[in-house]
């Protein structure tokens, strides 16, 4: 089921989200809906916040084109474990900021340890795009967005447009 995204300023965007204490059928669901809510967007990750669950769930799928096969990822309870020293700087965009985009600098490697939808901690190290979308939903988790690392007058012009488009989508019954 395609769920409606939360879009910027929203005061749940900006709250710390719950540990899942263990993998349920429901939680199974949920990741199932993110999925499909994040391709259907279209985008390469997805929050649980972006769609008003508080819990520390995230997934994604950064395969891009159609040369190799999609590779959706479940990670609940996710966490950075190891972080380059290496930074590198990606053109970040967010579904609950539509049509915005800010260079980003994050480091270029991270290792991630989480659950997985079998209950099963897993590890892995990222690189590359899966590096930059991996802390970036993360982030979510924390209450934090890509415009938060940017400058004031940056990050106000973004929250002006959204909270424009916000009401322009509540004119328009969307």
């Amino acid at each position: 089921m395609i769920r409606p995204i939360l879009l910027h300023p929203d005061p749940r965007l900006k709250k710390l989200c719950d540990p899942v204490a263990e993998i349920t059928p429901e939680l199974g669901q949920l990741a199932a809906d993110m999925l499909q809510t994040m391709y259907a967007a279209p985008g390469i990750g997805l929050a649980a916040p972006q769609i008003g669950v508080m819990k520390r769930l995230i997934v994604m799928d950064c395969v891009k084109g159609d040369v190799d096969p999609p590779r959706p990822i479940a990670l609940f309870n996710p966490e950075i474990t190891w972080a380059s020293e290496e930074l590198s700087t990606y053109d970040e965009g967010c579904l609950s900021i539509p049509d915005q985009y800010a260079e980003v600098q994050r480091p270029a490697e991270v290792r991630v340890r989480w659950l997985g939808l079998d209950g099963k901690h897993q590890e892995e190290q990222f690189s590359g795009l899966w590096a930059t979308c991996v802390q970036h939903e993360i982030d979510h988790l924390n209450g934090k967005l890509f415009i938060d690392y940017l400058g004031p007058l940056k990050r106000q012009m973004i929250t002006r447009k959204m909270e424009k488009l916000k009401r322009e989508r509540a004119r328009f019954g969307e």
